[in-house]
């Protein structure tokens, strides 16, 4: 996938391979969606509705994402290859946090919570890491707040989750039982 380095939306791009942009447009549309479903998830209570449907097309997404970024770090793996471990270790939180709701483990809840929300903050944290040297006001920044605010505004808010949704305080309140 070698080619000539293009520009698209101020946003530099290492080939102009039909292929190449090909890969770069699913993967950007499928992190679009798993940005915009993520959100959904987080905002909608936690019942049948919203929030389940929202969610597997947040996984989904995600997938999409994972396949794309891998074959896209793998063409460019000296560049990549951080990227290549922050889609692993996103895609492998999503599916633990799913697969503990959808198999109803013990302490499910927690377990979902964590794997959802952890894997949101990789995804963004990727994002940033990968775009935030040619975005406005993020490209002020340091690197390293390309690699820590994600968690630091996502951390808190995830762990405010934890200890104050309804599921979470149930299980922990029957384990102090």
């Amino acid at each position: 996938m070698t080619g000539s380095p293009t520009m698209i939306g101020g946003i530099p791009l290492p080939s102009d391979t039909p292929l190449f942009l090909t890969l770069v447009a699913l993967h950007v549309a499928a992190g679009l969606i798993c940005v915009i479903a993520g959100v959904v998830a987080m905002l909608s209570r936690k019942q049948p509705g919203r929030h389940p449907p929202a969610g597997s097309v947040y996984y989904w997404a995600l997938a999409c994402v994972s396949v794309t970024m891998t074959v896209l770090a793998m063409s460019r793996w000296a560049e990549d290859y951080h990227l290549f471990a922050l889609g692993v270790l996103s895609f492998t939180a999503a599916t633990i946090g799913r697969r503990a709701r959808r198999r109803r483990w013990p302490a499910w809840a927690r377990v979902h919570l964590t794997g959802m929300g952890a894997s949101y903050i990789l995804l963004i944290t990727a994002f940033y890491v990968d775009n935030g040297p040619n975005l406005p006001l993020w490209r002020e920044l340091p690197e390293i707040a390309f690699w820590i605010l994600p968690s630091l505004v996502g951390a808190p808010i995830l762990l405010n989750a934890f200890f104050r949704h309804p599921l979470v305080r149930r299980s922990n309140l029957s384990r102090a039982a």
